[in-house]
């Protein structure tokens, strides 16, 4: 939430708990539906990073030459994707 805080409203510099704060000190109001609106369109990102396969796997398909297991991992990727998708 406090990332959103700061990339919604580029002059909050400092933030206590809720309480957002300008250079000069200032507290500086935000639209609290609008940063948690923010956080909830990305929230598929967190979803995907935790549930993707490791790359490694990729790279292992790749070196081998296994055009099956590169083709399993994009087809898990693409399931993960499908689970999470952008903005819902």
């Amino acid at each position: 939430m406090i990332e959103a805080i700061y990339k919604l409203y580029p002059q909050v510099v400092r933030t206590l708990g809720e309480t957002a704060y300008d250079a000069d000190g200032n507290e500086v109001a935000y639209d609290k539906a609008a940063v948690q609106a923010y956080v909830n369109a990305r929230d598929y990102i967190a979803k995907r990073a935790a549930e993707y396969p490791s790359m490694t796997d990729y790279l292992d398909g790749i070196v081998k030459g296994d055009q099956a297991q590169v083709q399993a991992y994009i087809d898990a990727c693409l399931a993960v994707k499908a689970k999470y998708p952008k903005g819902a």
